[in-house]
């Protein structure tokens, strides 16, 4: 092979590394351009942008528990302190949005409010022997939201209900206070998502 060919050979083996690279480049520059795009999707607020802040308030229960077992309520139950729970839960949540600020009630915008008006344990599954082998937990909750700005009502839901399932047997197995803080989580995820969504 001449000096000449090992020359074009070099340079066209050079070309390719060259075309190699760009494509590579601009792959990765389409790339961040769709991430920093974001493709539609965002994590802001869809709220109005005049509320910066919000102070929720410590939910009451108003699950009656002197009430007597029945056929209709037998699977109503209370675990004290669940509302206390529920609170902490929700500011958490909040907090982890970062939509709007949690503050005190005389520096809010927005005031959220909630009752706990149920909490069932209901079974979902049986074994062959007739034993429950499968639970769904339902929180149901009362929300208001008031506009402290123009000191009006901006919603109200009744029967606002966050749930989990678990299973008491098996490898899936899982207690049921741990079932309880998940039904309180998807709660407070779903408060959240309520109040910072578009009105």
């Amino acid at each position: 092979m001449s000096a000449q060919e090992k020359l074009l050979r070099v340079a066209s083996q050079e070309s390719q590394v060259r075309s190699r690279k760009l494509l590579v480049l601009g792959v990765g520059l389409a790339a961040c351009s769709l991430w920093f795009a974001g493709c539609g999707y965002t994590t802001r607020s869809m709220i109005s942008n005049k509320f910066r802040s919000i102070y929720i308030a410590s939910f009451t229960s108003k699950i009656d528990i002197t009430q007597e077992a029945d056929t209709g309520n037998k699977y109503k139950i209370y675990r004290p302190y669940l509302e206390t729970d529920i609170t902490k839960t929700v500011i958490s949540k909040f907090l982890l949005d970062g939509n709007l600020k949690v503050v005190k009630e005389e520096f809010a915008d927005l005031v959220l409010k909630g009752e706990l008006v149920e909490f069932r344990k209901d079974p979902l599954r049986y074994s062959d022997s007739d034993e429950v082998e499968e639970y769904r937990v339902n929180l149901m909750v009362d929300l208001i939201l008031w506009d402290k700005k123009d000191n009006k009502l901006v919603w109200e839901e009744k029967g606002f209900t966050g749930d989990t399932t678990y299973f008491t047997t098996g490898a899936s197995a899982k207690s049921e206070s741990l079932a309880i803080n998940e039904a309180i989580t998807d709660l407070s995820r779903r408060i959240v998502e309520r109040t910072v969504e578009q009105w």
